[in-house]
């Protein structure tokens, strides 16, 4: 049933684990787009056991693969990738990001697929592509960031590098394929031409790092890991507050430099000729920093962030997951909603980020309960009889 939405009409087959390929996914269904993700208890999502207490209520599988549909499916017999053939000769889009060369040995390279659908569009995730000296390489986020240039560049000068959280990597990987199939079905909408769409993991993220390669090609100079330095603004950064809060500053200008001296009654900094003006910040800010670290733990964050704010200051308390589920506006704006689940209980879910006027998806479901749609797939889509998905259940095809 079409939910309305950009992508409506639109069915993707999704061959995914983990976080990158269920994340774009994700992002598809948001538009409006029917998407199935293929699984087998056999051979099950990671994400389906990270931090949970049972497979169907995982945090990290609940917020990846929300407005997603489940269908089970032992790929490894040939009656169940006849069902899957069947299933990808219903679909538009493909994505898959299993391991290399695990879609051509099963029989569902580009070649094959677009034999059973000579428009579709196929989307591949891979560390680095399927093609190339290092295609047969893989991994996982971490890997990505630290082969694509940003690990070197997060933390603090002098340190060892922090490193990216796993959440980057994999959600701008993700978001990319996204675009990029939304891109191809707008190719194929005007030319009816298919595509297939071989994503790098590694050349996606290094495509983050590109003002860091321009820097040194211009200059010499070896990039370094800044924290949270500005190439323009000082202050910059994240400063610590009373009671383990912390507040987060950007000052672009004299302006407001004067005021935010103003306002947390700093009269010594704004007299301080290091600090005079914005040149001299940015020259000094390593003094800067301490000098407004050694002030900051008095402050309430809240409290001092709200009258910068008046004052015309960019000053925001850093905000915790407890906070932002807490947080009456983002619940307003629909950032979050409450959803029925299979089983009539009631959960969150966590909204796409944007809102589209006049057609926009209806979200209404959370992440799916492990082949919660079987009978929808076989049913509805394959057009099977009870009694054809009763048997295949009993001999485990659907398992």
């Amino acid at each position: 049933m079409s939910r309305g939405g950009p992508l409506a009409g639109i069915r993707v087959l999704e061959i995914a684990k983990v976080w990158a390929g269920p994340y774009a996914g994700k992002l598809l269904a948001f538009l409006g787009a029917e998407v199935i993700k293929v699984e087998s208890r056999a051979n099950l999502d990671e994400m389906r056991a990270y931090g949970g207490v049972d497979i169907d209520s995982a945090p990290y599988f609940r917020s990846i693969n929300q407005e997603v549909l489940s269908v089970q499916l032992d790929m490894k017999s040939d009656e169940g990738m006849a069902h899957l053939r069947a299933m990808i000769a219903a679909s538009d889009v493909l994505i898959d990001n299993l391991r290399p060369g695990a879609m051509e040995r099963s029989g569902l390279g580009y070649e094959d697929v677009r034999a059973i659908r000579p428009d579709i569009i196929q989307l591949s995730i891979k560390m680095y592509g399927r093609d190339g000296p290092l295609g047969y390489q893989t991994g996982y986020a971490p890997c990505f960031a630290a082969l694509g240039g940003l690990n070197a560049l997060v933390g603090h000068a002098g340190e060892t590098p922090a490193g990216m959280n796993i959440r980057y990597g994999d959600s701008t990987v993700g978001a990319a394929a996204a675009l990029a199939i939304v891109a191809a079905l707008h190719h194929r909408e005007t030319s009816g031409e298919g595509q297939f769409i071989d994503l790098s993991a590694v050349e996606t993220l290094s495509m983050m790092v590109g003002d860091s390669l321009f820097a040194y090609g211009l200059t010499g100079e070896l990039p370094q890991a800044t924290g949270n330095l500005h190439a323009d603004m000082a202050p910059h950064g994240c400063y610590p507050c009373a009671d383990g809060q912390w507040i987060s500053l950007a000052i672009a200008d004299d302006r407001e430099w004067a005021a935010f001296c103003a306002t947390i009654g700093a009269q010594a900094l704004a007299t301080d000729p290091r600090f005079a003006d914005a040149a001299d910040r940015l020259a000094n800010r390593n003094a800067l920093d301490a000098a407004l670290a050694g002030l900051s733990p008095e402050w309430d964050a809240e409290a001092m962030a709200q009258a910068l704010l008046l004052a015309g200051v960019p000053a925001f308390r850093s905000q915790s997951s407890l906070d932002l589920i807490g947080s009456e506006a983002l619940w307003a704006l629909g950032a979050y909603r409450m959803v029925s689940d299979a089983k009539g209980e009631p959960r969150p879910i966590i909204g796409p980020g944007w809102r589209m006027t006049p057609d926009e998806a209806s979200i209404t479901r959370g992440a799916p309960l492990l082949g919660e749609h079987n009978h929808l797939v076989y049913s509805e889509i394959l057009g099977l009889s009870d009694s054809e998905i009763d048997d295949l259940i009993a001999r485990r095809v659907i398992w």
